[in-house]
Formats: structure tokens, sequence, C-alpha cells
């Protein structure tokens, strides 16, 4: 700090200044003396001054804490990890949610094209411009046809001098198809997970893949060397929002089968649980409670995923066959193929054998989210905010 000067001197005995004003000063009075600390970012402090006698008051306040908050505001962004982030055309929505949510992420844009021939025709605008940065790719595998185009990009990128690359693959497709059951059975979840595993280094090292939610844990094992799995979840979403409910000390949670109890019931073990399974009685098979009571209760189901929904619905029967006064669900990838989401309607509150109040999903399959937006009983939780943090990692 620097060198504090002293307040304009008292007048002397011999001073020619008049008695009276002589006699005036005797009385303390104060002086404001401005003073300036010596840092990276000068700020203009007050110091009170009285006259002999009396203390020397320093007041610690800034002319304005505005400036110091900014300045508080800018360090952190300084030290968070800049991010190039690219997507392929699916995923724009999602990806500008995002980059809203941190100004540390930057978009950058692919031109999408195809050759007369139906084989992709790609070009990385700016090229240049990310070498040395960190760099993100946000993908869609929805289906087979758009793999290869996003693959030649994914390939592309960590070869342009990028500091780090990252994959974003919300939702890992072949997840369902992890093992073989009978002899010529292809685990195409192996074979993605190698594709994906040959991803060229960087010069930050290997790929860093983000999945949330994947099918099964053991693929983590699937994958190589050249490559870092990083395994996010959605279930956070989910207790955000069961937060918000009216009834949110009535919530019972329930899962359809012994899988997704295993999977997620840790992350939901301060809730009542209901476990079911599945039983088969002669040609069919039908779902029951295995443990858990839905009497009275607003039951949860939770899974990972869902496709055609028949499961979800012969859980939503029995529950309420059991008693539960109301039925949501919640998976983390509505893939719903063929628009069978429409199986499932809103219970006009309070009609659970009918109905669900509420079906919760992420955006993780945007031609989903497109299709039940705005129709209840849908409602879309978005991974904006927890792919922004894993880009930070």
């Amino acid at each position: 700090m620097s060198a504090i000067s002293p307040p304009p001197p008292f007048p002397s005995s011999t001073s020619k200044t008049p008695n009276k004003t002589r006699n005036s000063l005797s009385t303390p009075s104060k002086y404001k003396i401005n003073c300036e600390l010596s840092s990276s970012a000068p700020q203009k402090w007050t110091i009170d001054c009285v006259s002999p006698g009396e203390p020397i008051h320093i007041i610690l306040k800034p002319p304005n804490s505005i400036p110091m908050a900014s300045s508080s505001l800018d360090s952190s962004l300084k030290n968070s990890k800049r991010v190039c982030l690219f997507y392929c055309s699916e995923m724009k929505d999602l990806a500008h949610r995002i980059a809203s949510e941190s100004d540390a992420i930057e978009l950058r844009s692919i031109t999408w094209r195809t050759f007369e021939d139906g084989f992709p025709n790609l070009f990385i605008s700016n090229a240049q411009g990310v070498r040395g940065q960190h760099v993100a790719f946000l993908a869609s595998f929805s289906s087979p046809g758009v793999i290869f185009e996003q693959l030649s990009v994914i390939y592309a990128l960590p070869k342009l001098f990028v500091s780090s690359f990252t994959l974003v693959l919300p939702f890992f497709p072949t997840g369902t198809s992890e093992r073989m059951e009978d002899e010529g059975d292809v685990a195409t979840a192996f074979t993605l997970a190698r594709i994906l595993s040959n991803i060229p280094i960087s010069r930050g090292g290997p790929t860093n893949l983000v999945i949330f939610d994947i099918h099964a844990l053991q693929e983590r094992f699937y994958f190589g060397d050249n490559i870092l799995p990083c395994f996010e979840s959605g279930i956070p979403l989910l207790l955000n929002r069961l937060q918000q409910l009216p009834d949110s000390d009535n919530i019972t949670v329930a899962f359809p089968d012994d899988g997704a109890w295993k999977r997620f019931h840790k992350q939901l073990q301060h809730f009542p649980m209901i476990v079911c399974a599945k039983v088969r009685e002669g040609d069919q098979r039908i779902v029951r409670i295995k443990e858990g009571d839905p009497k009275g209760r607003h039951v949860v189901i939770v899974d990972d995923l869902v496709q055609s929904g028949g499961t979800l619905t012969e859980c939503q029967k029995v529950l309420a066959k059991h008693g539960a006064t109301r039925i949501s669900a919640y998976v983390t990838h509505g893939i719903f193929p063929n628009k069978s989401w429409e199986r499932f309607k809103h219970d006009n509150e309070g009609n659970p054998e009918s109905g669900m109040t509420y079906f919760w999903i992420t955006d993780s399959c945007p031609e989903t989210v497109r299709q039940v937006k705005n129709k209840a009983p849908f409602e879309v939780l978005s991974l904006a905010a927890a792919i922004a943090t894993a880009l930070q990692v």
C-alpha cells in the first residue's frame, strides 16, 4: 500500500492567520484523503482523518463494489478451461443450451454436405483456429446412417493440433446389445466401443468420452486404452425435479426390474422403494411387485431408457392395482421408435390406471424431444448444465 499523505498542516502560532481562524481549528474537524492501493487492479479508497488528539480512522469501503464482483467473475472465467464445441446437426439446440451455461464454451461450425452419390462432403470451419485449443464434439448416433459422417469428423478433430479432445455422446445407442445369448449373436455395443477406441490421440492424450447412463455398466470395459470413458447420470436432474413437486414428501421410487435397481438405488436411497420383476405364467411374462408397497403413494418408475414402453406400461398397471394414487416415470433416454411414446397418456389428475402424471426424459435423443414437446405427460430435463460441467473436467 502506498504511503498516506498527512492532512494539511495546522496553522502554527507564528502564522499570520487571524486568531479567530486558529481558534476554530482547535475543534476537531474532518479531512478526506484519497489514496490508492498498489495492486494489479487499483481501487480508490476513502480515509477519514481527524485533527490531533483523535485516532486516524480508515474506512475500508471501495467507492463501488460492482467492479470487484466483476473482477471476481473475470477471474473465475480465466480459471475455466475454454472449450471449442462442435456439434452435429441434430444436436444444434442442445449445443446452444450448453454454450449458454458457460462463457468458457464457444460454438464452432461444421458444414454438413453430401456428394451426389450420397457420401459425406464435410468441412470444418476455421480449422487452423482450433490449434492449441480444447476441442469437443457433441454427437448423436440416432441412426446407422448418420454415424459414418460424424465419425469422419470425430477422427479429424484430434489431428488439428488441439490441446485435448472430448467426445460427448449422451446416448450410447448399441448399449442394449452387449452380450451374446446364442451362437451367432453379434454384440454391437462391443463393435461401437472398438470403433471409438481408435479415435486418434490428440496432443493432450487419449480422447475423453462422456456418456450418460450407459445401459450396462460392464460396457466401460469394452473401450481400449486410447479413450477415457467418463460415465455421467441424469438422475440428479430427476432429484431436483422431484423436490419441486407439491407432493415431494409422498414420493416412492419403483424399479421395473433388478437391473434398474442395481444401477440407480444408491442415488435414490432416501426414497421408499419398490422393485418389480417379470415372472413367466405359461407363454406370458407378467410384471409383479417383488418388494415394496405403493398404496397411497405417488410412485415414480425409474429406468435408463425406454423403447416400445411395454414394460413401463405393465408396471403402471400393477402399481395402480395395488393402490398407487399417482404414477410417473423417468428415463434418461427416451428412444420411442415408431412414435411409441403415443401409448403414454396423461392421467388428468387422478386416474393412474389409464395415464401418468409426469413422464420425464432428457434431451439425449433430440428427435424424440421434438415429437413430445408440449405434450402431456412429457417433460424434458436438459443435460446442458451437466455437459457444460463435464467439459471442464
